[in-house]
């Protein structure tokens, strides 16, 4: 499903290289200001995750986060300076620690390190949707779309790893009354 989503992208590319760049208006420039600093929080939790963490498949899944944050941003920033938008100012980074150092009473536990990137994960969908759908260049819209589809890419594999774990967190299921009850087998 993917590539034919980057090949859909590809091919709108070729349409809009062309087309006239308006400056950006508030609502591209907020979202973008937005999404950059989303991503540079994201990069700062990750941090701090992998501080804390001694699970291997945890520290390759806050890894990928760290390396897909970090290109987005940049990819981000590059555009946002050529578009003249300042950049947001952003949290310091986490200084290495080992996870073994880390007091009880202050670390995290592997579950709550987990479920709070997939809260971002989620976070930084719904952004990339709405700078997808309410830009008006095209250049832009594509970006987001292309941001979307990277970090829905990476969420799919965070989540099977979360469920693998159980670590997930499911709502109560919704049972409406009236619905006929299902015989247990």
């Amino acid at each position: 499903m993917t590539n034919i989503v980057e090949a859909f992208i590809d091919v709108m590319k070729t349409f809009i290289d062309n087309e006239p760049k308006p400056p950006m208006h508030v609502g591209e420039v907020m979202t973008c200001w937005t999404y950059l600093t989303m991503l540079e929080e994201e990069k700062a939790n990750v941090q701090i995750g992998l501080n804390t963490t001694t699970d291997e498949d945890l520290r390759r899944a806050l890894q990928a986060s760290m390396k897909l944050a970090t290109e987005q941003a940049e990819k981000l920033k590059n555009f946002m300076l050529q578009e003249g938008v300042p950049l947001p100012p952003v949290s310091e980074r986490k200084p290495d620690s080992a996870p073994e150092a880390v007091p009880m009473g202050v670390k995290l536990t592997d579950d709550e390190i987990a479920n709070a990137l997939s809260v971002k994960v989620v976070a930084n969908y719904m952004m990339c949707a709405t700078g997808a759908v309410e830009s008006v260049r095209n250049d832009i819209g594509i970006m987001f779309a292309g941001f979307q589809v990277e970090k829905l890419q990476f969420g799919s594999s965070l989540k099977l790893m979360m469920r693998k774990r159980g670590w997930i967190k499911i709502p109560p299921y919704y049972l409406p009354s009236g619905l006929p009850q299902q015989s247990q087998q």
